[in-house]
Parts: C-alpha cells; structure tokens; sequence
C-alpha cells in the first residue's frame, strides 16, 4: 500500500448530520470543550459561593439603626467591634476551644485505631475496619445526635452503668464541676464535646490510616536495627511521618465543629456557639449585619489555619 493511501486511511472522514459535525469541531478543538465541560461548574462555583461569601462580607459592614431596627447601608467598622463585647467575645473563645479540645482529642482517640488498621488489618479485617469507621457516616445526622442525647439523659444508659457500678457519686461530683458541668451529661458542656468528637471521629481516623500507610516499613526496621524503642520510633519515625494526615484530619474536625450549630443546640447547655448565635441573629434578632460579622469570624479562622496545614504537607494526606 502506497504512503498516501496510508495517510489517507490514518484520517477520520467528516461525520455527517450535525452532532457528526459538532463532534468532529470539538475534537479539533479539545481545549474549547474542556472549556465548555468545566464552565456550569465554574459559574456555580463563581455566582453561587463566591458571591455569596462577597455578598456577607458586604454585609458585615453595614450596622443595625439601634432605634428604629433598620440595616443603614453604610460602611462602618462599628458591627465588627460589637464582636468584642463580653457576651459575643465569650460566644467566639467557647466555639474555638469546643473545636480545639474536639481535634485534639479526635487525634488521640483515632491515632491508635489508624495504626492498627493500617500496619496489622489485611483482607476481611481491613473490610470490617472501613465499614465500621464508615458505617456510622450512612446515619441520619439528626438521629445519631438525638440518640446521643438520649444516652447522656438523666435516665439514659449511661447513667444506669454508674448505677449498676456504685459510681453515681463520682458522675454527680463530675457535674457539679462549673463550665464543663450541668443537670445531666445531656445538657453539659462534656455532653457536646462527647456528641462533636463521635460525630467527627471518621474524618480523623481515614486521613491519619492513609497516613501511617505511606511510612515505609523499612525505616521502622531501620530505627529498631539502630537500637530504638519502641517509644523512641514512634516520636523519631512513625509520628512526624504520619503528621500530615492528622492535620488535614484536624481540618475536618475543626472546620465542622467550628461551624455546626445543630449539635448545641440539641445537646449542650444555653450557652451559645457562633453557629447558633449566627442562626439567632439573622432570625429571631434580624441583626443580619451582625450574623454576618460572627460568620467571617470562622472563614478567617479556617484561612488561617489552612494556611499553617498547608505549610506542614496536609493536603498530601487527604
């Protein structure tokens, strides 16, 4: 066969009909339908987030007329310096040390479990692993909080197991403790953290698993060969190794407690969080300046912090 005739072979005739002929126009064209594919998504993403987010920051700079309840169109830097009153100040301190003792002890609790999961677990058990640390995911949101706070109620589970052990004096004394205390687990500051560190445990557990997975296990000979203990290897090898996955876990948890008003609100006491205070703000208040001010307080928060997490590798974990 001749070399034209090859060439001639080598090329697609025209499709005819139209979608023959668009098709063939996109496949000359490819960067003009990667274009066409991703432009719904980029709007979305354009007109739907970011303007909503440039639409409330806007906000933020507006204030509330104390008189007459009216938003003045304004700009002024007034709304933000209401957030450093005591009652709004003290809203903000709460919410990020409820996010921060959530993370940190996400990290503990899920650490262990990783580990296990991902130096001893094989075949069937790593199955199981996964579909136990996913399968609480698959809930309702609302019923796993709701059956938390039936658990931590005065005539809940828990209470019976400090019953049927001789304990009711310990958990009574624990609840007499101010600011982590209460009536009940169910209405305590220890109640919210135990419902926020269930809800987020998974999101700590499957990015330090993915983690400690990536550690050579040749460098934990190497350390053992060279005389290390066992202590010794996990702060020298296994920990800073598996660093970056519990930080891009602790974005997860800290992100989503800082933001979730839901679980407060169900289970806690009446001390507010910037979640709740946003929702009550913009409701029953109409402040909607003022919602908007307590919203940026965690977007630069979370800017912040992603930016650290970003620094120690993180988003190679996730």
């Amino acid at each position: 066969m001749s070399v034209e005739a090859l060439t001639a072979s080598a090329i697609l005739p025209n499709r005819r009909g139209t979608l023959g002929a668009l098709s063939d126009y996109f496949w000359r064209r490819p960067k003009l339908l990667v274009f066409l594919l991703v432009a719904p998504a980029l709007l979305w993403l354009g007109i739907v987030y970011v303007g909503s987010l440039i639409a409330l920051l806007l906000q933020s700079f507006y204030s509330l007329d104390d008189f007459s309840g009216v938003i003045v169109e304004e700009f002024t830097l007034k709304t933000y310096g209401e957030l450093f009153k005591a009652q709004n100040l003290d809203i903000i301190v709460r919410t990020v040390s409820m996010a921060a003792i959530v993370t940190l002890a996400s990290a503990i609790v899920a650490f262990p479990i990783a580990y296990v999961a991902a130096r001893y677990a094989r075949g069937k058990w790593k199955a199981l692993f996964y579909l136990g640390v996913m399968l609480p995911l698959w809930a309702s949101y609302l019923v796993k909080i709701y059956a938390w706070k039936l658990i931590l109620a005065k005539e809940g589970i828990l209470n019976w197991v400090f019953e049927q052990l001789h304990l009711t004096w310990l958990l009574d004394a624990y609840l007499s403790l101010p600011i982590i205390g209460g009536n009940s687990l169910s209405v305590s500051f220890t109640g919210t953290f135990l419902v926020f560190l269930y809800i987020w445990l998974p999101y700590m557990i499957l990015p330090i698993q993915a983690s400690v997975e990536r550690v050579p296990t040749n460098l934990l000979d190497a350390a053992s060969d060279l005389g290390a203990t066992p202590m010794q290897t996990f702060w020298k090898v296994i920990f800073p190794l598996a660093l970056p996955g519990i930080v891009a876990g602790s974005i997860f948890t800290f992100s989503l407690t800082l933001g979730d008003y839901i679980i407060p609100q169900i289970v806690g006491t009446s001390r507010l969080f910037i979640g709740q205070a946003v929702y009550v703000q913009q409701g029953t208040a109409g402040n909607i300046p003022l919602a908007a001010a307590f919203t940026v307080v965690p977007i630069i928060i979370m800017g912040l912090y992603l930016w650290m997490a970003k620094r120690m590798g993180a988003f190679d974990a996730l």
